[in-house]
């Protein structure tokens, strides 16, 4: 059987997911909603957070309590759920293990990367500043679900991101680590690897994952060196 990634010349662009890929933000953030959800009425386990809203857009929670409960999450709730999570990260976020590894070596070999989340601008911004990993990253190189008006599993936010960066779609290489994540990145005709750390690997297979990772710097050996 071919290999996808030996087969090609090269990778012209990697976009990076930010939560769960570059900061270890998804315990945090979802044992916080969970418990927030849980304290409006809506029992949510913090298993129940990562099916139901991890790799999604911030609407889909409500979304999802007004599909399940007939109900509208309070005015406010999203920024008091930011300022939640904001606090908690500010006592316990890290970056995950591997990425200052591999983003010193796509600055130092020269290879062209960018973040593509569903998180909001602001979010991504303060957990760079957090971790350490601002240094990595300018502005230009930040992409929002905000930018475009719609989250994952939709493809736009990836063909945004590979438009803004004057990247062909069929050249880039996607690091994820959500189900909605890797369906995005196949609709936007792209490569992806999961990135199997909380995500169950055959979700991200079944996906149409083009391969896993079990450590992220793994990623160095898909790209030039």
């Amino acid at each position: 059987m071919s290999d996808p990634v030996t087969d090609r010349v090269g990778y012209d662009l990697l976009i990076l997911d930010n939560d769960g890929v570059l900061v270890d933000s998804e315990p945090i953030s979802n044992r916080v909603l969970a418990a927030y959800l849980t304290e409006l009425g809506y029992p949510t386990t913090i298993e129940d957070s990562y099916r139901d809203f991890m790799g999604t857009a911030a609407h889909t929670v409500h979304d999802v309590v007004a599909e399940r409960y007939g109900a509208r999450l309070p005015e406010g709730f999203d920024d008091l759920f930011h300022d939640r999570v904001f606090a908690a990260f500010e006592r316990e976020l890290r970056p995950v293990a591997g990425a200052e590894k591999l983003l010193g070596h796509l600055q130092e070999h020269g290879v062209r990367y960018c973040v593509a989340s569903s998180a909001h601008h602001s979010w991504i911004r303060t957990a760079h500043r957090l971790t350490g990993l601002s240094g990595y990253f300018t502005d230009e190189l930040l992409f929002s679900a905000q930018d475009v008006g719609v989250g994952k599993p939709a493809p736009d936010l990836f063909l945004h991101a590979a438009r803004a960066m004057g990247a062909d779609p069929a050249r880039c290489l996607v690091l994820e680590d959500s189900r909605n994540g890797v369906l995005a990145a196949r609709a936007a005709g792209m490569d992806v690897y999961g990135y199997a750390a909380l995500t169950d690997p055959a979700k991200l297979t079944s996906a149409g994952a083009t391969g896993l990772l079990t450590a992220l710097d793994e990623a160095i050996a898909l790209l030039p060196n």
